[in-house]
């Protein structure tokens, strides 16, 4: 019984811990070839039009597509997924011409289809792709070369010459000792180096690990997505933000009070909520939202201010705003 017990638990361990990871699909709708980049990092070598990425542990990322096309260009989207969960999104136009990513569907990993044909699949990796680096040889050939002379041996050359001369009752020796002895052989030795210089390339090799950034303070335990400004708002400022807002009777005097206290200040996105939830109308509640995206900790969990929305419009015109941050 107590085995019995033992192996349910582990199994329960085991399933948890399995359900931590999550899987995200991405693809063009109509087949453009494109690399994924999350939170910075290369994820694809190769264009796809169809990429399945595995082994995530986070609900939000930063997503960067750079289109295979130059004439596309890149874009950079706000990635949620749910954990547990095997997610689709697709890269699509909207009305404008725009580029926009739109929620799909989702699946529970245990229901998850494998080998789809025509699919990319990439493991979730933190550390950018290695590259090949080049290396240089040099190489050095001494040549040397010998030249032997001709031996020459002049020796002594002795002349003697004898004159008589009968008219002259006398005669006349000559006597003429020639060329010095010593000069008798002669050589010589060259020497020649000869240095050759060859470049060659190793592949293989990688880029020294980049040093990792400076640890950067969490304010919001659990979110690892982009950060949209340093340090948020206190919760006791924020509540006597709030409730400032509350006391006033005019929503154009809310609206105006609340751009004053943002404008050096700092906010989470359910406290972006609480205020907009304050505002009657609708084109207020947008007006405010385009106002403190750029005055939002937790930038990546924007898609939620979606929920203070009545209208579908409103809905596009802040996604297409927030693109336009990027």
């Amino acid at each position: 019984m107590k085995k019995l017990i033992i192996l349910s638990f582990l199994s329960l361990m085991f399933a948890q811990g399995n359900a931590q990871l999550s899987n995200v699909i991405l693809f063009t709708e109509n087949g453009e070839r494109f690399t994924a980049i999350l939170n910075g990092v290369r994820q694809n070598n190769e264009p796809e039009t169809n990429i399945k990425i595995t082994g995530l542990n986070a609900e939000f990322y930063k997503l960067k597509v750079i289109f295979e096309s130059s004439a596309l260009g890149e874009k950079n989207f706000n990635l949620a997924i749910e954990l547990g969960m095997e997610s689709t999104y697709v890269i699509k136009k909207n009305n404008k011409g725009e580029f926009v990513l739109r929620f799909m569907s989702s699946v529970v990993m245990a229901q998850a289809p494998r080998n789809v044909p025509e699919q990319a699949v990439v493991a979730y990796h933190v550390n950018p792709v290695a590259t090949p680096t080049q290396t240089s040889q040099t190489i050095s050939t001494t040549t040397t070369t010998t030249s032997q002379g001709s031996n020459v041996d002049p020796g002594s050359v002795n002349m003697n010459m004898g004159v008589n001369v009968d008219g002259m009752g006398g005669g006349i020796s000559i006597n003429v000792s020639g060329m010095d002895e010593g000069m008798g052989n002669s050589s010589s030795t060259v020497h020649t180096q000869t240095t050759t210089t060859t470049t060659t390339t190793v592949s293989g090799g990688h880029t020294p690990t980049p040093t990792p950034p400076p640890t950067q303070v969490v304010y919001l335990p659990g979110y690892s997505g982009q950060v949209g400004c340093p340090v948020p708002m206190s919760k006791q400022d924020f509540s006597d933000l709030n409730a400032t807002i509350s006391s006033k009777t005019f929503e154009e005097t809310k609206f105006t009070i609340a751009k004053q206290v943002l404008n050096d200040r700092c906010l989470f996105v359910s406290q972006v909520k609480e205020i907009i939830l304050q505002f009657t109308f609708e084109q207020t509640r947008l007006d405010f939202a385009k106002y403190a995206y750029d005055r939002t900790y937790d930038v990546g969990n924007y898609f939620k201010v979606n929920d203070t929305f009545t209208f579908e419009s409103s809905t596009e015109e802040l996604n297409d705003y927030i693109d336009s941050r990027r």
